[in-house]
Order: structure tokens, then sequence, then C-alpha cells
């Protein structure tokens, strides 16, 4: 198998092995912050949108000259259980410097409105605090990204307060749907208007939403994106399961094709790197085809794998729905690359934002220690070393890839550290 050429650092050992004395040489002489302590450059607005399209084709983002989404999604916090915590916080603003620091030039948001069940009554716009005060707290976040150099996606989740998944939710009649539409309308636009005062660069008009875009439904679906391009200038896309992407039939009326990537990457256990990066490389050709066939660009608008025996085998299962668990960081590290290393080498793939840290460093109740977040983690080097090195989809000569004696080396030490292999 060829190695892809331009991602030297996640394709080295360095989350296979651990040498107490590379590490202790790698601390004495880390020789720079990435952005630690540096004031970050100002954001420059996005010359692209609803007025200004993508260059049309599948490399319409190469062709922007953009540069890659390098993107760490910064999960909420439950605020009535930690009311100092969460977006618009000191806590949260001092994850959003620890994004910048991993060297992530985007940050995706997500805030939630409550749905009782799959029955599609209506959506409750008070998620853990009044609208108004998460409205507010969301621009805070909003302006603090800016003001880290860091650019905003914005992704409206719906949590499902019965259990159960959203992709599967089914008014049943029509009347029922027309409902559902009305309600769901008044939520996305709802943060429509909040992602153009806040001036959010991309936006999600929805997220996994199955039974919606893949069927006889999905023109009142497209209705709904129509109305949020009247209400928000920016780039808009729309956050796909990974398995229903090709049947979801609203892709044409988006700027980027976004799919939530939780892609299997074996089918056997205890797979090797190999047999994962031959999967990663199956799930490349396969993107590059829809990016085609659609004529755009692709976005990872999440992707992830959890920090246990086996991930990249059933990527999709919840940790909170896990028990005997066995944490594996060597595994979660070698899944991230084996999807991550072909992608960067494709100009039709605008980049990925990474599933998920959350909006307080310090917080570790919101996951188990087999979740999803790589923060701390071996995964975590891997995705600095994403971050730092030349994609194909960057333009020329604006990212230089760190040599390979600075690579990430230690989990939370945001810097290129000097050190043997």
């Amino acid at each position: 198998m060829t190695q892809p050429r331009s991602t030297p650092g996640i394709w080295s050992d360095e989350v296979t092995r651990r040498r107490p004395a590379a590490i202790a040489l790698s601390l004495a002489l880390s020789l720079i912050a990435l952005t630690a302590g540096a004031r970050p450059l100002p954001v420059a607005p996005l010359p692209f949108g609803r007025d200004r399209p993508l260059p049309p084709g599948a490399e319409g983002w190469a062709e922007a000259d953009l540069g890659g989404v390098r993107g760490v999604t910064v999960g909420p916090i439950e605020s009535a259980l930690h009311p100092r915590a969460g977006y618009g916080t000191p806590a949260g603003r001092a994850a959003l410097v620890e994004a910048r620091q991993l060297g992530a030039s985007w940050v995706a948001l997500t805030p939630f409105g409550r749905v009782w069940d799959l029955q599609g009554g209506g959506v409750d716009l008070t998620f853990e605090a009044n609208r108004e005060q998460n409205r507010r707290d969301v621009l805070t976040a909003i302006r603090a990204a800016h003001a880290e150099g860091l650019r905003v996606f914005l992704v409206p989740h719906l949590w499902v307060e019965t259990g159960g998944w959203r992709a599967l939710i089914d008014p049943g009649t029509d009347a029922g749907w027309a409902r559902w539409a009305a309600s769901y309308r008044r939520f996305i636009l709802y943060w429509a208007e909040v992602a153009e005062e806040g001036g959010a660069e991309l936006f999600s008009v929805g997220v996994e939403l199955r039974s919606w875009v893949t069927t006889r439904r999905a023109p009142s679906f497209a209705a709904i994106i129509a109305e949020v391009r009247s209400r928000y200038s920016g780039l808009v896309t729309y956050s796909a399961n990974w398995d229903d992407v090709e049947r979801t039939v609203i892709l044409g009326d988006l700027d980027v094709i976004g799919i939530n990537a939780f892609y299997p990457l074996t089918e056997k256990e205890r797979a090797s790197y190999f047999d994962l990066a031959l999967g990663g490389q199956r799930i490349a050709a396969d993107l590059e085809l829809l990016a085609d066939q659609w004529q755009m660009p692709v976005l990872l608008t999440e992707m992830g794998y959890t920090t246990r025996v086996d991930p990249a085998l059933r990527p999709w299962e919840w940790p909170d729905d896990m028990t005997d668990v066995v944490v594996d960081q060597h595994a979660q590290a070698i899944a991230y690359r084996a999807l991550l290393a072909p992608l960067l080498d494709g100009r039709f793939c605008a980049g990925f934002f990474a599933w998920r840290t959350y909006a307080d460093p310090d917080d570790v109740s919101q996951e188990a220690e087999w979740g999803f977040s790589p923060r701390g983690k071996l995964a975590e080097l891997v995705l600095r070393d994403a971050f730092v090195a030349p994609w194909a989809v960057d333009p020329a000569g604006t990212w230089l890839a760190a040599p390979a004696a600075h690579r990430a080396r230690t989990p939370g030490i945001h810097a290129w550290e000097l050190g043997e292999n």
C-alpha cells in the first residue's frame, strides 16, 4: 500500500510507541508552542456565501483558496447543572483557546432543541436554559471564537428526550408532517438568524434527518433551506449520516456536502492498521465519486472514534450505552489516521470536524473515558499532526509541514517537540 505523500506526521509511529527517554527529551527541548500564548490572527470575512457561491465543481473549496477546514466540535455543557461552564462562559472561552492551540482553524458549535419522541410533535427551543439565554451564550461563543482566530460552523441539533435517533422521526400522516415541518422551520430559522447576527461562516440546516430528506417528504425540507438562505448569507450545508448521504435528495440545494462520517473501517475484530487503512482508502474513493456526481466538495461535519477496543468496527455505538469497556487509546488513534490520511490528499474534501471536546476543558462529567473525545489521548497527536500537515485542498505554499523531528509527541502538550522516534 502506498503511503499518502502529504501527511508525514500522522504516518509516524508515535501513536504506537511511547519511549520514556524520548518523551523526556521532547519535553526538555520543546521548540514551539504552535499558538499557545501567541496573539491569534484576525479572522477575515469569508468571501463566499449566498451572494457569491463557491466555484463550481467537486474541487470548488480548493479553487476558492479557503484552506482546509481543520475543525473541532466544541459541545455544550448542561448549563443547568454547571452554570459556570458552557458556551458564553470563561470555561467555554478556554475550550476555544485550546482548540486553537491544537491547530484548529474552525470550531463547530452545537446548540440543541428538544423533541419529546419520534412522533415529531414539535421542537422546544429551550435546552437547559431558556432560548434567549442560549441565543446570547451562542452569540458570545461565536464572537469569542472569531477573537481567537477561528471560523465558526453553527450546527443546530435535535435531542430526543425519550430516547431514539432523530433520523427516525416520523409524524405518520400528511397533517402530522405539515405540523412537524412548521415547528422545525421555526427552530432552524431561529438559529439561522443567530448565525447571521454572529457572522458564523457555515450553517447546517439539519443533522441526520433521514426520514425527511431521503423520502417523498424532501420537498418540504428544500423549501426550508430556501428560507434559511433568505435569512442567512453564509455558506450552507446539511449533516447527512454516512450511510444515507447517497440517498439524500436535497444535496443540490447546498454549498457543500456535509457528512457525519462515523464510517466503519473494517468488518474484523482486532483489525490491523493495514486493514483499517484499506478501509479508509475505500471510503475516500467513494467520497470522491460522490463529490464528482454532485459537482460539490465534501466536508466531514463530524468524524471520530471512541477510545476502546475495535472502535472502527461499529463506530456509531454510543459510549453511554456501553458496559465492561476496555479503554484503548491506540485503537482510537489508528482509526483516526486510517480515515483521515487519504482524505487529506484529495482536493474534493474541504476538511473535517473532530467529534468532540466540550465547552469546559476541566469538565470530565460529559463523557466516559472510553468516549469520542480525543483530548489528552493518543488520537490528539494524530489530530495535531493532521492539522499542521499541508493538505491538497490548501492554497499552494500557505501551510508548512512540521518536520519529522517536530511532530506532536505528548498528549496535552500543545507544541512541536524535538526528540527521537
